[in-house]
């Protein structure tokens, strides 16, 4: 396994405004997520970005997911 969950995904200040990206283009998880909820297929979704590929899109779906997971934070008793 990679270093990182999620290698396909990255996030730079310089690109997009910081939001997570594919490959450093300026093609964000969050538009991509966007046309699949609006019922873009993925093989549409592909052809109308040819330079993004489809473990891409499956790796955005991935990153969604993880990031709508519910976390529970222990928190220490107020003093």
């Amino acid at each position: 396994m990679s270093a990182t969950p999620f290698p396909r995904i990255t996030r730079d200040p310089a690109v997009m405004g910081g939001r997570p990206c594919i490959r450093g283009l300026r093609v964000t998880v969050g538009m991509i997520l966007g046309n699949l909820g609006d019922g873009v297929a993925l093989d549409d979704l592909l052809a109308a970005y040819p330079y993004i590929e489809r473990e891409d899109v499956l790796e955005a779906i991935r990153y969604g997911a993880w990031l709508a997971q519910e976390r529970e934070v222990a928190l220490a008793p107020a003093a």
